[in-house]
């Protein structure tokens, strides 16, 4: 009967930030990853300042500025004059080091942190290896069932299992945790289209006829997004491929030259926008976290944030149970406790903007309900010091600020430390 002391299940970023903390804490910790490697494109590839400087504390500071990256620091929607871009955040006003967003291929960050596990005689990463059912015992979950990708199956029993297996988690088959969905008006298209130096840099916004528009600076090629009314994707499609590049460059006028780097629908990959979360993240001897707890909007693009928030998090509350090799209900429930108001009030927010500026686009009306009421924002917004803070303090940090346990730290020679890293900071 194979053995660990936790099993965590999925490789995303929480799932790997809150293996390496154990592992570095001395705990047995054993990730379960059903693909082969981390290349999945179209991922979310943004890491905030929050993250950042967990990998300072982590050491892996200077490890990670030598991964290819882009730095953004700016983030402009179509609030101006006849929809002109304006900047809505920007992180450079931030105090610190990490005043920016690092644009970092996804399976790049996610390597570096499993290469750093590897170096703990405690940690395992087992690829093609995907977790298909609970194990229980008296009500208590205490491992998993798992099958690789060559047909063998086993199990693998565990004190604590966390699913970070993402919103299509095997634990939100359970019942008791729960699911709790909301409207959302919109899904996604991710496609390329090269860039050039007399571009605009950082985040830049842009609306069409009915969608949204999100690129984002990769250096050499725009990762864009077009936000979709919910559910029209095959009725889009049909209309044609030139129909949506024309109504792109008409959206983004800049770029219309570049279009038809799009060659067929293949270029263009569909993301089905969800937004939910558990009421319960937990049962006896399992937790969830990240987006198997709880599925975020791309608005604001922070659910990696949040996700490697919820594993530092959980790391601290989970490090000594886990050393005494007895996690309490009580244990697990803590860490929902800690993270559940920062996720509410982030669904808030999302929420509102979905209501108040995205359905709104999408169907062809005014945001705010007055192209004049955003025009307002727009300007109060960007002539305040103060309100410019607060969307550039949030993208950076979220609402709430989370510390590794100590055991985990390992600042760079000569690196002073950081504010006290016993307790979160809000």
């Amino acid at each position: 009967m194979e053995k660990t002391t936790c099993c965590v299940v999925g490789g995303g970023p929480a799932g790997m930030v809150l293996a390496l903390l154990l592992a570095r804490a001395g705990i047995q910790v054993t990730v379960l990853e059903k693909h082969a490697d981390f290349l999945r494109d179209f991922r979310g590839d943004t890491v905030h300042p929050s993250t950042l400087a967990l990998l300072d504390d982590l050491g892996l500071a200077e490890s990670f500025a030598r991964l290819p990256q882009r730095r953004v620091r700016t983030v402009q929607l179509p609030l101006g004059p006849g929809r002109t871009p304006v900047t809505v955040g920007d992180l450079s006003v931030l105090r610190g080091p990490h005043n920016y967003v690092a644009m970092v291929p996804q399976w790049d960050l996610l390597d570096l942190l499993a290469d750093e596990a590897r170096r703990e005689p405690s940690f395992e990463l087992r690829m093609n290896t995907e977790a298909t059912a609970f194990l229980t015992e008296s009500g208590r979950v205490t491992g998993v069932r798992y099958r690789t990708s060559d047909g063998r199956t086993g199990e693998l029993r565990a004190v604590l299992t966390v699913a970070c297996d993402g919103r299509g988690s095997l634990a939100r088959s359970l019942p008791e945790l729960r699911l709790r969905r909301f409207t959302c008006p919109m899904d996604a298209w991710w496609f390329r289209l090269p860039r050039r130096d007399t571009d605009p840099s950082g985040l830049v916004g842009g609306a069409g006829e009915g969608f949204l528009t999100a690129m984002i600076d990769r250096g050499d090629y725009w990762q864009c997004a077009a936000l979709i009314p919910k559910g029209t994707d095959a009725e889009r499609r049909a209309a044609g491929l030139d129909r949506f590049r024309t109504a792109f460059a008409a959206a983004v006028p800049w770029i219309a030259d570049r279009t038809d780097a799009l060659r067929s629908w293949d270029d263009v990959k569909l993301l089905d926008v969800h937004l939910d979360r558990l009421r319960r993240w937990h049962r006896p001897g399992l937790l969830c976290i990240g987006d198997a707890a709880h599925a975020m909007s791309p608005v604001f693009g922070i659910g990696i944030n949040l996700a490697v928030q919820d594993a530092v998090a959980a790391a601290r509350h989970l490090t000594e149970p886990l050393r005494r090799g007895a996690v309490r209900l009580d244990d697990v429930r803590a860490v929902q406790r800690r993270r559940r108001p920062t996720t509410v009030a982030t669904q808030a927010l999302q929420r509102a903007a979905h209501a108040r500026f995205i359905a709104p686009v999408l169907s062809g009306r005014p945001p705010l309900g007055d192209a004049d009421r955003a025009r307002r924002l727009a300007a109060l917004v960007t002539g305040s010091p103060v309100l410019r803070r607060l969307p550039a303090y949030f993208i950076a940090y979220g609402a709430l600020r989370e510390r590794p346990p100590q055991a985990a730290i390992r600042r760079q020679p000569g690196q002073a430390p950081r504010a006290d890293s016993s307790r979160g900071d809000g």
